[in-house]
């Protein structure tokens, strides 16, 4: 996310004042609380299926600014710095390419965090996830990239970088969705920085590659069938597939894209393409306000969206004119969540602030003509988010939406999963609407361990059977002890805290089921096999010479062919596999009751 993202950290340690970090005994999660020996073992128990996609494949891309100075082994980057490329085996162009005004080298992309997962609705074993794509960390130096799977996330054989937008230093907040005849699209946030002599990012650099905007909103489509890891559309007519290119309304700041496709026959609008992001000109990433049209501060937050028609071929009509779909007045809207119901109506969630000194609220809007227009907002609940305990990757919007594939009563249910630390530790709560949004059951918290440990960034599915699955990132197990073989594949030795045996500070990922009606099935499920570090390999989203980190804001959830999915990070070295401990996705596999 780029918008505000100093205010937020400043917001969010400043909503932190008075919380405190001392474990205090919040609601009994509806199914009870469950040993910690249990969670652990719940991994085998539940006979949940992981992989690390991106350790099956090298990757190499030209980076538009390449960095190469990076952190030493000492300071947890046991292969700090850029690489050059030893060679892809991904099959994908390594570079120059034509949107690139220089001809830089190829060098090693060896992070990956930040994910979204989808299932392709015509084969449910046709799984595609993309994340961040990073050939330097320190140096928040990446693209958007793919891993993409044929028989049920076992393999993951074509993966790469997302073409078509290496003329930009970074790619955003990746997210992307199928539509109905199986053609993937992915949203990207193209911008442009360069870097001070101590690592610091000159955002919207006009110094960068100035034949092209410091920021789009751009498309790439993967055409049902492609065979290659090149096999992207990302033109529209002679054009680049750009939905915005910013200042849009004179304010030159995008964040927080999302996408949602109609893939129901009986919608009026089936096969439309929406997307929405957060706009604002109130802050960049340093801090620095930005001016409206008339050189007036601009508080005021808005929500765009923009559709367009899918064709079965993977081309698509015209994007619309962006719509404000949601303001809020002052504060933060920190980026939108839309989501398409059975019927076709649009439903878009979204997280807003007023000021650092209050709570945030999960707002939520809804459009019945297919975008064309939009509902007044609505307050869905409020909740106090904080900065995570002990390390130092930061928080995120701390929120996940999601619509029932099947009517409770009259109406499509409605899903929320949120941060919330009233009194202590983060926890993870979910409220549920079955009357259209106008009342919402009183919340429940979702996580079941019992002490202090961390439970943070939900992600939110729904299958077709109406079952609910939430996934977030669990700190309820403690860091392997010293001198274990647990300890040493987790990298622990280069991590400068020496967390060993350290509670609320490894993490895993953990999955809760519901019933359509909010009835818990079972306990948390542990969906990673190994606890993990992360302040390995952190990302520096702020400058190399600052330690504030990062292992993405949001992390990926599905589900498709009775099974629930999971795409989240991990540094651990599994059979060798992550010998430098880098940030991996993991792919993790569930069977639905």
């Amino acid at each position: 996310m780029l918008m505000a993202v100093m205010r937020r950290v400043g917001a969010l340690v400043a909503l932190c004042v008075g919380v405190g970090t001392a474990s205090a005994e919040a609601a009994v999660p509806p199914q009870g609380f469950q040993a910690v020996a249990a969670f652990a073992r719940s991994y085998a128990a539940r006979h949940v299926t992981s992989v690390t996609p991106t350790t099956q494949k090298v990757s190499c891309y030209a980076p538009e600014v390449p960095v190469l100075p990076g952190l030493s082994p000492t300071e947890g980057f046991p292969q700090g710095g850029g690489t050059p490329c030893p060679g892809s085996t991904t099959g994908e162009n390594i570079g120059p390419y034509a949107t690139q005004d220089v001809k830089p080298p190829a060098l090693l992309v060896k992070d990956h965090s930040e994910s979204d997962l989808r299932v392709d609705p015509t084969n449910p074993r046709h799984l595609i996830g993309i994340s961040k794509w990073f050939v330097n960390a320190e140096g928040y130096n990446h693209l958007t990239g793919f891993y993409e799977s044929f028989d049920g996330g076992r393999t993951w054989p074509e993966q790469g970088h997302v073409p078509g937008y290496e003329g930009w230093t970074d790619n955003s907040d990746p997210v992307g969705a199928f539509d109905p005849w199986g053609n993937y699209y992915a949203v990207l946030l193209p911008y442009m920085f360069d870097y001070t002599p101590e690592g610091r990012h000159g955002f919207l650099s006009s110094q960068v590659n100035p034949a092209l905007p410091r920021m789009v909103l751009g498309v790439a489509v993967r055409p049902h069938g492609a065979a290659s890891p090149d096999a992207w559309f990302t033109s529209h007519g002679e054009l680049p597939d750009y939905v915005a290119t910013a200042p849009t309304l004179g304010l030159p700041v995008f964040d927080k894209q999302w996408i949602a496709i109609d893939t129901n026959r009986k919608s009026k609008h089936f096969g439309r393409v929406y997307v929405s992001w957060a706009i604002s000109g109130a802050a960049d990433e340093a801090g620095e306000g930005y001016r409206g049209r008339v050189g007036q501060a601009d508080e005021h937050q808005r929500i765009f969206v923009s559709f367009a028609d899918a064709h079965p071929d993977g081309s698509h009509t015209n994007w619309s004119t962006p719509r404000v779909a949601l303001t809020f007045p002052n504060g933060d809207v920190n980026g939108s969540l839309p989501q398409v119901a059975p019927n076709g109506v649009v439903w878009l969630e979204a997280s807003g602030s007023t000021s650092s000194e209050r709570p945030f609220s999960a707002l939520l809007t809804s459009s019945s003509d297919g975008g064309v227009t939009w509902t007044a907002r609505r307050t869905i609940v409020q909740h106090l988010p904080s900065s995570y305990d002990n390390t130092t990757f930061r928080s995120a919007f701390g929120e996940a939406f999601a619509v029932g594939k099947r009517q409770v009563g009259r109406f499509y249910p409605l899903y929320l999963a949120y941060e919330d630390a009233p009194d202590g530790p983060v926890e993870i709560r979910l409220t549920a609407s079955f009357d259209g949004g106008t009342h919402w059951r009183r919340p429940v918290r979702v996580n079941d361990g019992r002490g202090g440990g961390e439970a943070l960034q939900p992600a939110l599915t729904v299958a077709g059977s109406g079952t609910v699955a939430v996934a977030f990132y669990d700190r309820r197990l403690a860091c392997p002890g010293r001198g274990t073989a647990a300890a040493a594949a987790a990298g622990l030795q280069f991590d400068p805290r020496t967390p060993y045996g350290a509670a609320n500070y490894c993490i895993n990922t953990a999955v809760q089921l519901y019933r359509a009606g909010l009835r818990p099935i079972g306990h948390n499920v542990r969906m990673s096999p190994h606890t993990w570090d992360p302040q390995i390999s952190a990302a520096r989203f702020v400058c190399i010479c600052v330690p504030a980190s990062f292992v993405g804001d949001y992390f990926g959830a599905a589900a498709g062919g009775g099974f629930a999915y999971a795409s989240s990070v991990t540094t651990y070295n599994e059979a060798g596999q992550n010998p430098f401990f880098h940030q991996q996705q993991l792919v993790s596999k569930l069977k639905l009751p």
